[in-house]
């Protein structure tokens, strides 16, 4: 019996020895993995680099951009081909940081570029079968970022906190329709009205005015988008929202046009939609996209877009 225990016991270290060792190779290989970023912290710019792109109210907007798939949208629609679905893949192809540092604080912008493709999925009224069109694109997206000093070591990124993030905002090169402001209308009753994305902060610690909003879950929430467009005809303005890191819990909402006055050479436009939040606490980021009509309901048209994100936090 005694043979027995401590054979039992000599067994019960192997397995643990080789379980601490089999994780710390795992723990070794992963860091080691030539796929590991490789982005060099050694100076003050990389450092801020590398703690924007680690923000969830910065990166959210990735998962939430590219829809991986071409989405169902709610609200009919009647044209040459009647769009089912529509949503876009992108990748990053290009990033730019700029920073100035003024005593303890440090102002920079973030610009990426995107490569994507449009992907409608139609059906014809000639032929009454469905059809998948693409429509590849280039679209560059930039917010900025304000860093507070918080120390003086030998590692940059120990020396700086990220103290605010405006709001992201782009879209294609061209575009026939701009958007001017949007307006949310939160369950509290409080509203947030942005004119501008990139001259708009939130808080990423204590000492600044705006924060994130906060929304409970399945709790119903309004966005009024303002638009200029080129265009009599109704735009294509869409809202995602949702998605985590991995695109999951992702939802599309199709916005209505609520007026359209002539102004200049174009329209002045609102449109109009409520969605609910899911139940899926933590950070998350709301897309806007707004495409002239044509872009999606005619198959030669180039894409034209553009772009704002609002991050939230579900409580």
């Amino acid at each position: 019996m005694k043979y027995f225990l401590i054979k039992r016991n000599l067994i019960l270290k192997g397995l643990l020895l080789f379980s601490v060792f089999f994780i710390f190779s795992l723990f070794m290989g992963c860091n080691n993995s030539p796929t590991a970023p490789s982005l060099s912290t050694s100076t003050d710019g990389a450092a801020m680099q590398k703690i924007a792109e680690s923000d969830s109210s910065v990166t959210l907007f990735d998962s939430n951009y590219n829809e991986g798939q071409a989405m169902s949208f709610m609200g009919k629609t009647i044209a040459q081909i009647n769009p089912v679905k529509v949503g876009q893949i992108v990748r990053i192809v290009n990033k730019s940081f700029t920073y100035n540092v003024v005593g303890d604080t440090s102002y920079a912008t973030f610009t990426r570029t995107f490569e994507g493709v449009l992907y409608i999925v139609a059906v014809s009224n000639f032929s009454g079968h469905d059809t998948v069109i693409s429509k590849p694109f280039t679209s560059t997206i930039s917010l900025n970022l304000i860093y507070t000093r918080v120390g003086n070591s030998n590692n940059p990124t120990f020396n700086w906190r990220l103290a605010a993030v405006s709001l992201p905002e782009g879209g294609t090169l061209t575009s026939n329709v701009s958007i001017q402001n949007v307006t949310v209308f939160l369950p509290n009753g409080d509203t947030l009205s942005v004119n501008s994305p990139n001259d708009y902060y939130v808080a990423r610690g204590n000492g600044w005015k705006r924060q994130l909003p906060e929304i409970g879950r399945n709790k119903p929430v309004t966005i009024q988008v303002t638009l200029n467009s080129a265009y009599s005809d109704t735009d294509f303005v869409t809202l995602t929202h949702g998605g985590n890191f991995s695109g999951l819990h992702r939802e599309k909402l199709k916005l209505e046009l609520v007026s359209s006055t002539p102004s200049g050479n174009g329209y002045l436009k609102i449109y109009k939609g409520t969605y609910l939040t899911h139940n899926w606490p933590g950070y998350h980021q709301a897309i806007i996209n707004a495409f002239p009509k044509q872009v999606i309901f005619d198959d030669s048209s180039p894409v034209e877009i553009s772009t704002w994100g609002i991050p939230y936090f579900i409580k």
